[in-house]
């Protein structure tokens, strides 16, 4: 006697002598009603006479106050209530007492008054949508946030100077108004951007409430009547069929071969059998007597009553844990503020510190002010956030040529800095398809083709036993090709029939083609169906083989009960258990032929009635069936674990099953030992094995139910190979949350709605695209178009690679601060005509910087797929290492080409350095319009700004040049040039473009009054370059020496 049972809500039975029905028991319950006499339902069982239960509806309109246990009614739900389990006793109670509670009956329904007082009372059965964050709200966060506010503020400084020199000076000089119009057009632009990049808000409830079917067939004053499914109400009978979508959480009160697909809500692959009996009191959702709102059924018919609506159904629950969440910023995000509290706080304090300074040396108001607007215009990185959304969205665009498509923009780099991956099973790692696996007869196994282009017909050998077989699974089968589909390759077809069946028909269509012609030539008289009591399927044939036999009886069900001599039972149970043990599914298959003498042709069989033989059955062989892993996963793991990354699996399948296919992906990695396996191997107790020496381990939801979360953060910490099996949404998202606690980024792969909620939450979510449901896909963050989960290794590349090219981008940017600052404190402690406008420092930020946007197009260092994930503790985008190497030592050389360009004009001009110390004032002065230089010329005030402005632009062209190479040396962290190469052409035009800018400016007719930009002579652009020569040798040198030794002090001080 074999009894394997893998979980799953249904199992056929077949005997080769004997075949047992199994007894249905409902639990506290009592008969189970048949469905066939619904109408008459209250003649036995547990129903009531007519009278009594009018006088009990009469009694329950009288009460003042129905229940408020489950309606709209109750408090509302808190995220911390809707994490915990689902807690209910209507599955188990009796019948009668849930008819009691509820002041209904099982065959009159409610009355219409009774349905309109309790709708009243719980309000409709719908999702309340959550509250949304107005428009205008999310638009002033991105207008006055970050950068924003800084920008804003030396806007209205500009604007502010600009008033008060017009109304003391009569000369203005328009700067202030070009610079304030710039900083506002700035701020405004980007923030439109930004807004308009978020204003793609959450659907999710919109997902669900697509979800929601829209009428219901319900019983009420004894009539069947269709309402809308939102005037639904607890206490109503529902009658359901297959096709119609379950229209509230409803326990089943009679059922004929009904089943239901729940595979969106616990991940079961194959639709699930539902009856009255109660089969597991401790979970809802794992007994049968439950159907859950939203779930669609397949076949059969049901009636039930309705026991949760709206918000606190099952998906009622999900819905609001998903939208409810607080997802928090991503690692990008974190780095990016982090990044603007530093520079913002840099630029306030050396602006506030000059601003005193100035005073104190005895500056003008207005010039102090102008001297604090100028260093905060150098320090902030105007067009850092642009550039950062630009690079994202790049990034993007090429990932979407690779089938994945990202809707938040910063959701690339977080996939690039994931250190776990919890993956769903069904439809993410697997197929989501049932596919024959195995076959086994004539004492032998044989695998089948489970790829996902299959072409079985080459696998299996040619004998009479393997045509019995085949024909058997192709006539005991009620599955359809449905029509139209002649062109489309066979294992893509659609069918009508369950998982199983589907499978089974296609394999044979496959293996040995025409499944249709062989069901006319061997035409279906009789059959009795797969249902809750007779777990097999039967089905008999015109049979015109021999005169001896008149038809063909076949069955397919689970062997449990045979009698076959001694060696033949060892060599089936070894196969039978070997393919159980790979968490496949097992069918048995039996025939027999039906003599003529016994059953002559026109013989009329009835399936009620029996009148045929059920034992004495020949046995030919098991088919087993499994959802077979997607092809390209197993190297897709191995590259994630090799890049450092942990794979998890969390699913709501059995655990066997799981445990199956992490194997065969490589989750659970060859060798590797459960605490099963470790007791199983020394031949002890489970017990008695330490958990530490597994490797693997399987935890099962009913086991991370009693779990505390230190006891979660131990099984997270200690075991590198995980396996989650018939998990809850609820527990799902625990699973999230406990890697988050360990420091991990978490990203969570998933198909179904019962992913939504710890899509949601992760760091980053990723749903599929073919497979998922537009509630996952919602809620993710990322969608794979093509459900490859390998496109995630693809993304974790990309997303290194973006998170490495924003740093070199930031490193290329902060450099040319410290020139773009320094002529301000020249201008302060030197007291020299000023070196470089504020005006300018704009055409470098917002015009030349620009170009480091490329940066994204640059190729991956070749060591990006071997390092660990960062460790955003550790690991940030500006580090002091980073601030070192462009303040201490970049910056330093480019702010020394610029000065000396300057000295070089000025010079050649006849103003030489010593005359230039303490000359600001003068030089200021409109009155003096014959300052001498150091060769005794004189000069008016005219002439002198027109030399300063040339001088400025002198700089600005110096800071072009010195770009160059640290645009060139960005390039790569830790490679030389050499090895990196020059083979970025985006980045190559870019250097050609910044230069083409540079010269447009200095020389384009007009931009000398806008931008105060004067033509240069060709040799004024040459004093930068041995500077330039110099930041290349200088770097290039230093990488050498971090490649020769990285654990030394050079590497410590400047790896950034």
């Amino acid at each position: 006697l074999l009894k394997m049972d893998y979980g799953r809500t249904e199992s056929y039975r077949v005997a080769t002598q004997v075949i047992l029905p199994v007894a249905q028991q409902d639990v506290n319950v009592g008969k189970e009603p048949n469905l066939v006499d619904l109408d008459r339902m209250t003649k036995d069982g547990d129903a009531k006479p007519v009278e009594a239960i009018n006088a009990h509806q009469s009694s329950a309109q009288q009460q003042p106050k129905m229940e408020k246990s489950r309606g709209r009614g109750r408090k509302p739900h808190t995220i911390e209530n809707l994490k915990k389990e689902v807690e209910m006793d209507e599955h188990h109670i009796p019948l009668s007492e849930l008819y009691r509670r509820l002041g209904t009956d099982p065959e009159l329904g409610l009355t219409d008054e009774q349905a309109r007082q309790i709708l009243i009372r719980d309000g409709p059965n719908s999702l309340t949508p959550p509250k949304k964050v107005p428009e205008w709200v999310k638009f002033a966060r991105n207008l006055f946030g970050g950068f924003a506010m800084l920008l804003w503020i030396g806007a209205i400084l500009c604007f502010i100077a600009y008033g008060v020199e017009l109304a003391t000076s009569d000369d203005v000089i328009t700067d202030n108004v070009y610079l304030g119009t710039v900083l506002a057009v700035v701020v405004i632009v980007t923030g439109c951007f930004q807004y308009y990049q978020e204003a793609k808000s959450s659907k999710i409830m919109e997902s669900f409430k697509d979800m929601v079917p829209h009428y219901a067939l319900v019983v009420r004053g004894g009539q069947k009547k269709n309402v809308r499914t939102e005037e639904l109400v607890i206490g109503d009978i529902v009658e359901m069929r297959g096709g119609d979508r379950v229209p509230a959480d409803i326990r089943i009160i009679a059922a004929q071969s009904f089943k239901v697909d729940n595979s969106s809500l616990t991940g079961e692959s194959e639709p699930q059998s539902r009856s009255a009996e109660c089969t597991n009191m401790e979970n809802p959702l794992e007994t049968k007597n439950l159907a859950f709102f939203s779930t669609n059924a397949v076949e059969g018919t049901a009636r039930g009553i309705v026991v949760n609506i709206g918000d606190h159904t099952l998906m009622g629950r999900i819905a609001h844990l998903a939208s409810g969440l607080e997802t928090g910023q991503t690692p990008i995000a974190r780095e990016i503020t982090r990044f603007i509290h530093l520079i913002t706080g840099v630029a306030v304090f050396l602006g506030v510190t000059f601003f005193i300074i100035a005073f104190i040396l005895g500056y003008q108001w207005l010039d102090a002010v102008i001297f604090l607007i100028g260093i905060i215009v150098a320090n902030v990185p105007e067009g850092l956030l642009a550039t950062v959304t630009v690079c994202l969205t790049l990034t993007a665009k090429r990932m979407a040529s690779k089938n994945c498509l990202v809707k938040n923009l910063e959701a690339v780099e977080t996939l690039g800095s994931t250190s776990t991956i919890c993956s769903d099973k069904t439809g993410t790692l697997t197929q989501n398809r049932m596919t024959v696996a195995h076959m086994w007869y004539d004492d032998a196994i044989v695998e089948a083709d489970t790829s996902e282009h299959q072409s079985n017909k080459a696998t299996f050998g040619s004998s009479s036993t393997f045509d019995a077989l085949t024909h058997i699974a192709a006539l005991c089968n009620k599955a359809e090709f449905k029509p139209g589909q002649e062109d489309v390759p066979i294992i893509k077809r659609e069918c009508t029939g369950d998982a199983s069946e589907s499978a089974l028909l296609k394999c044979m269509e496959i293996t040995v083609g025409d499944v249709a012609g062989w069901r006319k030539k061997f035409k279906k008289v009789c059959e009795i169906p797969f249902n809750s009591t007779n777990k097999y399927q039967v089905s008999i044939h015109e049979y015109n083989g021999d005169p001896e036999h008149a038809y063909l009886l076949v069955m397919k069900g689970a062997p449990q009960d045979y009698e076959i001599d001694a060696e033949w039972t060892n060599k089936f149970q070894q196969s039978y258990l070997q393919l159980g043990g790979l968490g496949e599914r097992v069918l048995g298959f039996c025939d027999m032929l039906l003599p003529v003498s016994k059953f002559p042709h026109g013989f009329e069989f009835s399936g009620d009635d029996q009148n045929f033989p059920l034992d004495g059955l020949r046995f030919v062989g098991l088919i087993s069936m499994i959802d077979p892993p997607r092809a390209a996963v197993p190297d897709a793991v191995s590259k994630c674990r090799s890049a450092g990354i942990k794979v998890i699996m969390v699913t709501g399948d059995h655990p066997i099953t799981a445990q199956a296919i992490a194997r065969s992906v490589g989750i659970i990695s060859e060798g590797s030992e459960t605490v099963e396996d470790i007791a199983l191997r020394l031949g002890i107790a489970k017990k008695d094995v330490d958990p530490s020496q597994a490797r693997a381990i399987v935890v099962h939801g009913s086991d991370l139910k009693d779990m505390n979360s230190d006891q979660l953060d131990i099984i997270l910490a200690n075991h590198p190979e995980i396996v989650f099996a018939r998990t809850s949404p609820q527990q799902k998202l625990i699973i999230v949350e406990g890697c988050q606690r360990q420091g991990a980024i978490v990203a969570v792969t998933g198909d179904g709605v019962n992913d939504s909620p710890a899509l949601k939450k992760a760091d980053i979510g990723v749903a599929m695209g073919i497979s998922g449901s537009d509630v996952s896909k919602q809620a993710a963050d990322m969608i794979l178009l093509d459900d490859n989960f390998a496109s995630i290794v693809t993304g974790v590349e990309e997303g290194r690679l973006i998170f490495d090219n924003l740093k070199k981008s930031i490193a290329y940017t902060l450099t040319s601060n410290i020139p773009e600052i320094s002529p301000f404190l020249m201008f302060i402690l030197a007291d020299i005509p000023l070196p470089l406008g504020t005006v300018t420092i704009l055409c470098i930020d917002l015009g030349t910087d620009l170009v480091i946007s490329i940066m994204s197009y640059e190729e991956a260092e070749s060591d990006i797929m071997k390092r660990k994930p960062r460790d955003p503790r550790r690991d940030k985008l500006v580090n002091e290492r980073l601030i070192s190497l462009a303040y201490g030592m970049i910056g330093m050389i480019q702010a020394a080409a610029g000065f000396f360009a300057y000295f070089v004009i000025m010079g050649e001009n006849g103003f030489l350095p010593n005359r230039l110390l303490g000359l600001r004032e003068q030089w200021d002065s409109r009155a003096v319009n014959d300052l001498e230089d150091s060769y005794g010329q004189q000069w008016t005030h005219a002439n002198r700004k027109v030399l300063e402005y040339t001088c400025h632009t002198a700089f600005f062209v110096s800071i072009v040049i010195v770009q160059w190479a640290d645009l060139i040396i960005s390039k790569t962290r830790r490679n030389s040039l050499v090895q990196q190469g020059m083979s970025n052409w985006t980045l190559n035009a870019g250097l050609i473009f910044e230069t083409a800018l540079a010269a447009f400016l200095c020389y384009c007719p007009g931009l000398d009054k806008g931008l105060r930009m004067y033509g240069l002579r060709f040799a004024w652009w040459f004093p930068a370059l041995p500077f330039s020569i110099l930041i290349f040798v200088y770097d290039e040198a230093r990488k050498a020496i971090i490649r020769r030794n990285p654990d030394g002090w050079v590497s410590k001080e400047t790896y950034y």
